[in-house]
């Protein structure tokens, strides 16, 4: 009775919801074979038992029959382990280190740090390619898609962290396919290109509005402001503006995301509506998802773009196969589509952060929206829809950004609330600063009036961040806890939606297991005692742990900013505790002993 009943329920929600069922099964095959890298003739013996499993669908007097619905499920997590097993063959990795005399083409620039520019290469050293992450002085020229480059650099192949609450920034850029890092300390020399693809035509279009936008008469922090926010660069932002929207949760702003994509798609349809009569509607929605495919090309066709314009793809198409458009139907479609293209996709946070905020929306907005003021116009409902949306996607992301960051502010979703009304328009202007600019039209009026509004709406988001009691960082959380936390919001919904006792209680019943759980894993955290040494570039640094409470060993000459924040913070959070002291060692101190054991401090 059982077996029919959950055979009944898979049933009812693979009728109801059949792609996005598939498409959690696929994931998971995505999950699973990143953690475990089964082996290709594992593999291959698991999708050859789920395709034969699959002839029960046809084969109704087949024992195997009332099981059909579990092995289209198993076929799909197959094909997730599959796909990404195809994905993971690594590339011939050439044997570098050292000196190396390169040749290499800029692919995509990235964050600048305090010393030098970066960017990501395709290189060649003796006829054999790689790609590489190159660093060199901020005083040199900055690369485009114009030149190959050739110069003699620094080389080595991308390490392992040496401990486990290291961010693993080698398994990050490997998964780009990339293994190496460079560093340019001398000039390089230039040769014209005669062979640019059209895409890389497109990022120098791109590459040449960023430096007109550099080139205009709008204040250091507005331009580089309408360059992340439009043009998806802020590897020129300053450090105080950066740590401003972090601070107050702001930082998806600065991401073009699905709201920024939605504002322009949205911008597209009124500039198009007086050239297209309400017979030609689709050809309307159709040239509008061009504009937007061409504008996600031409600003480097990024992550979070793409994804935005797949999801806004997929429901318009649904539309205009005159369907009902359904937005988990789409959101299913476009996360197939990126993961069929690259299944390394799913291991990005915005990919991860992205498809659950449409998911928090979808769960919780029509209840949240239950509880605000009825508009009594077009605008009223605008902004109501604006808050409702932001109100749930902060709740549906809010466990995952803590297990990312570590850091949140309880400032945050009052500050959404407050600054993104301000930001939807803030877009539209800087969309339209942007054209003007890429055009060579300016009109200082209009400089004037878009640098108060842009210097005004950092000072909002800087109000937000300067509220320190709000912010919080080094919060410990395992995967463990943040299912806890999703499974609380999965129940908050009954709850608000009829608050009785039986609803309330079943969120306070995973609450009491999600506050025990955090109880039971600062405790195991709080009986451990190492010493371990640390290493930050040259430098060793000595922790002490006994119990909850951690001593740290660094030398006098040491950058103690840095340290703290690279290696000190992430040490704390790992092993969750907050109490701790730093002990300064003189410069000229090489060995310690502790607890009878000799350590070395260079």
């Amino acid at each position: 009775m059982s077996e029919q009943f959950g055979n009944f329920t898979l049933k009812h929600q693979l009728n109801k919801q059949p792609l996005l069922i598939l498409c959690v099964s696929f994931i998971l095959g995505i999950f699973l074979q990143d953690e475990y890298y089964l082996a290709e003739k594992t593999i291959y013996i698991l999708l050859f038992f789920s395709f034969l499993t699959l002839f029960s669908f046809f084969i109704k007097n087949f024992y195997f029959h009332k099981f059909r619905y579990i092995s289209l499920l198993l076929l799909f997590f197959s094909l997730g382990i599959f796909a990404h097993f195809l994905k993971m063959q690594k590339p011939k990795i050439p044997d570098l280190q050292g000196k190396e005399f390169i040749y290499f083409k800029s692919t995509k620039k990235l964050n600048s740090n305090e010393k030098n520019k970066r960017y990501e290469v395709a290189a060649w050293s003796n006829k054999e390619f790689f790609r590489s992450v190159l660093s060199m002085p901020k005083e040199e020229k900055d690369l485009d898609f114009q030149h190959y480059y050739k110069g003699e650099v620094y080389i080595n192949k991308i390490q392992k962290p040496y401990s486990d609450f290291q961010f693993d920034y080698g398994k990050y850029l490997a998964r780009r396919d990339i293994y190496f890092q460079c560093y340019l300390p001398n000039s390089y020399q230039s040769t014209k290109r005669n062979d640019l693809t059209l895409a890389e035509k497109i990022r120098q279009k791109r590459l040449e509005t960023l430096k007109k936008i550099d080139q205009s008469a709008l204040s250091k922090r507005t331009r580089e402001f309408t360059k992340g926010i439009i043009l998806a660069d802020r590897t020129e932002m300053d450090k105080e503006t950066v740590q401003d929207f972090q601070k107050s949760g702001l930082m998806h702003i600065l991401a073009i995301s699905g709201s920024h994509m939605a504002v322009i798609f949205w911008l597209i349809l009124i500039l198009l509506k007086p050239v297209f009569p309400v017979k030609l509607r689709n050809i309307k929605i159709v040239v509008a998802l061009v504009l937007i495919w061409t504008f996600a090309i031409f600003i480097d066709y990024g992550s979070s773009v793409v994804r935005s314009c797949m999801m806004i793809s997929c429901y318009y198409i649904y539309v205009l196969l005159q369907r009902k458009a359904d937005l988990l139907h789409s959101m299913a479609v476009a996360a197939f589509a990126i993961l069929i293209a690259d299944t390394n996709q799913l291991f990005d946070v915005g990919f991860q952060l992205s498809f659950l905020a449409v998911l928090g929306i979808f769960w919780l907005n029509k209840t949240i929206l239950k509880y605000l003021p009825k508009p009594k116009n077009k605008f009223q409902n605008t902004l109501i829809n604006i808050i409702s949306v932001s109100f749930a996607a902060q709740i549906a992301t809010l466990p995952l950004v803590i297990y990312y960051f570590h850091q949140w502010s309880f400032i945050s979703i009052l500050a959404n609330l407050v600054v993104i009304p301000f930001a939807e328009i803030l877009i539209v202007f800087a969309l339209l600063m942007t054209v003007l600019i890429t055009f060579s039209l300016q009109f200082s009026w209009i400089n004037v009036l878009y640098d108060f509004s842009v210097t005004w709406i950092l000072k909002l988001i800087h109000f937000f961040a300067d509220i320190d009691f709000a912010f919080h960082k080094m919060i410990p959380i395992t995967l463990l806890e943040v299912l806890a936390a999703f499974i609380i919001i999965y129940y908050l919904r009954f709850a608000i939606q009829k608050f009785n006792i039986k609803n309330v209680s079943k969120v306070a019943y995973y609450l009491a297991i999600f506050i025990v759980l955090r109880f039971f894993l600062n405790f195991r955290a709080n009986q451990i005692n190492e010493v371990l040494v640390h290493q930050y570039f040259k430098e060793q640094i000595i922790s002490i742990k006994n119990k909850d409470k951690v001593q740290f060993l660094i030398s006098e000459k040491s950058n103690l900013e840095k340290i703290k924040t690279y290696l000190i913070e992430p040490y704390l959070t790992s092993r969750r505790t907050n109490n701790f002291e730093i002990r300064v060692i003189p410069k000229e101190t090489e060995k310690i002993r502790i607890n009878g054991v000799e350590y070395r401090m260079k």
